[in-house]
């Protein structure tokens, strides 16, 4: 999995990911949020579902600039809300600092499967014991790839340049003063907006409508050989024949339950 840039807000995060497969997606999907589900709500005791929702993949053209504006788009977090003044000021877990920087992402990891099992055997361990640093790099955007490092941190300079000037204006548009680092770090996790903005999300991140025409009609294609694969395998027979016309990237219906005879 190639990670390009991400931000975590306060009630749902951004990725910008390229995955080798749907099925990759999906089984880094489900080790993130579960692993993020158990650490949060072991911060801030959340003891009910933790997530509102399964989390929402969404395709982006291979096209420079919708790539470059979906990382504009991370970017601005923090700052079109008018909650700091600059993207490196957002508390939160953030790629800003790495893409201007070029230095790897660094963190701690607690392996709770070693804390568990020293607890059960009546052994005390130090912090230490069981917190690992782990570092990766950020991969470079695939419209970037064939740039230089220093190319690369220059051009997300220049967008986080765009995004204070956005900041500045905004203020001076609104003459509001941003909320601030100290107050968001002062917010209780279990509070929740009297209202909260849901809009469609896109089929898919595209420059252009010659491009966003595309790649909706390979959708649509993929969903009807589905769909046409789906009915044959309800009709039975043999399970084996059914499967194999499910279109390649999809994730076909599990086969019924063989009960033994006799």
């Amino acid at each position: 999995m190639q990670v390009h840039a991400f931000v975590f807000l306060g009630n749902h995060f951004h990725l910008l990911l390229t995955a080798p497969s749907a099925a990759r997606l999906a089984a880094f999907m489900n080790y993130l949020n579960s692993n993020l589900a158990r650490e949060v709500g072991r911060t801030v005791r959340w003891r009910e579902k933790f997530w509102g929702r399964r989390y929402q993949a969404i395709l982006v053209s291979q096209e420079p600039a919708a790539q470059v504006e979906r990382l504009l788009y991370l970017l601005r977090h923090g700052c079109k809300e008018n909650l700091v003044r600059r993207p490196e000021d957002w508390p939160g877990a953030s790629a800003v600092r790495s893409l201007r920087t070029g230095e790897p992402i660094a963190g701690h990891w607690y392996d709770r499967t070693r804390q568990y099992r020293a607890g059960s055997r009546r052994k005390l361990l130090e912090r230490e014991g069981f917190v690992q640093l782990e570092r990766f790099e950020l991969a470079p955007l695939p419209c970037w790839s064939h740039l230089t490092p220093e190319q690369r941190r220059y051009r997300v300079a220049e967008l986080i340049e765009t995004v204070e000037i956005e900041s500045t204006r905004l203020r001076e548009d609104s003459g509001k003063e941003p909320l601030g680092q100290h107050h968001l770090a002062r917010q209780n996790p279990h509070d929740a907006p009297d209202r909260v903005a849901r809009r469609p999300a896109p089929l898919v991140h595209a420059a252009s409508k010659v491009a966003r025409r595309s790649m909706r009609a390979a959708y649509l294609r993929f969903v009807r050989a589905y769909r046409e694969a789906s009915e044959r395998f309800r009709q039975g027979g043999d399970l084996r024949e059914p499967l194999a016309r499910f279109p390649q990237g999809c994730f076909p219906p599990p086969v019924p339950f063989i009960a033994q005879s006799g």
